[in-house]
C-alpha cells in the first residue's frame, strides 16, 4: 500500500526559513509513514508569497495540482499568512486600520471557502478515504494589536470547518511568546524547530479514517 500526500499553500508549505528537509511537509510526511505503516509519496505545490486568492486561482486552473488532489489520501493546506502580511504593510495608521484588516479578512474567508469547496468537489466520487489538514495561523506581528485580532478571527473561521475528514492544526498558542525561539532570522517564517512544532500539531490530529 502506498499513500499519496499533496501539500498546497504558501511559503510555509515550501519550508522557507529552514534547511532543506526541515519544513513541516517532509517532517509530517515522515510522521505519517510511521502511523499508516506504509510508504507515503508526496508532491509539494507550495509557492512563496502565495495569498488565498492566488491559491484559489491555482486550485481552480492548475491541472497538475487538481490531479494530485484527486489522487491524494493526505492533503495539507497552509494559507492566509501572506494576506495578513499584505494587510499589515498597507494598513493606514489610526482608526481606519481595523476596517482595513476586516476587509482583508472578509476576502480571505471567501477565498478559503472556495478552496475547501473545490477540494471537496475534486474528491467527490468516492475514490476512497482521505484527510484534509489545514495549518492555522500564528501571529508574526505580536506587537501589532490588529494583527493578533485578525489572526484569531481567521483561526476561529477555519475551525468552523473542523469535522469529518478535516482537521486544523491550531499553532497560535504554540508560537505565542516563543517567536524568538521558533521563527527564522526574518522574524516571519518558522525555523526548523518551528516547522517541527507545526508537523507535530498536524500529526496529533490523527489519521482516521486512513489508519
Amino acid at each position: 500500500m502506498v499513500y499519496s500526500y499533496t501539500a498546497i499553500g504558501d511559503s510555509l508549505t515550501v519550508g522557507f526559513g529552514a534547511l532543506p528537509g526541515n519544513g513541516f511537509v517532509p517532517v509530517y510526511r515522515g510522521m505519517a509513514e510511521q502511523h499508516v505503516r506504509a510508504f507515503v509519496s508526496y508532491e509539494n505545490f507550495g509557492v512563496n508569497g502565495l495569498t488565498t486568492s492566488g491559491l484559489y486561482e491555482h486550485i481552480s486552473r492548475n491541472g497538475a495540482m487538481r490531479q494530485a488532489i484527486k489522487q491524494a489520501e493526505i492533503i495539507t493546506i497552509s494559507i492566509g499568512g501572506n494576506d495578513l502580511i499584505r494587510a499589515a504593510k498597507s494598513a493606514p495608521f489610526g482608526s481606519k486600520a481595523s476596517q482595513h484588516f476586516n476587509q482583508a479578512l472578509s476576502q480571505c474567508k471567501t477565498n478559503v471557502s472556495g478552496i475547501l469547496r473545490t477540494i471537496n468537489q475534486l474528491k467527490g466520487g468516492g475514490q476512497g478515504p482521505y484527510i484534509i489538514r489545514a495549518v492555522g495561523l500564528y501571529n508574526p506581528y505580536p506587537q501589532v494589536e490588529e494583527a493578533g485580532y485578525w489572526v484569531q478571527q481567521y483561526n476561529r473561521f477555519l475551525n468552523g470547518y473542523v469535522g469529518g475528514n478535516l482537521g486544523v492544526a491550531n499553532i497560535y498558542g504554540s508560537f505565542q511568546g516563543r517567536e524568538r525561539e521558533l521563527l527564522s532570522l526574518d522574524h516571519l517564517h518558522p525555523n526548523g524547530r518551528g516547522y517541527r512544532v507545526i508537523a507535530e500539531q498536524l500529526n496529533g490530529l490523527g489519521y482516521r479514517p486512513l489508519a
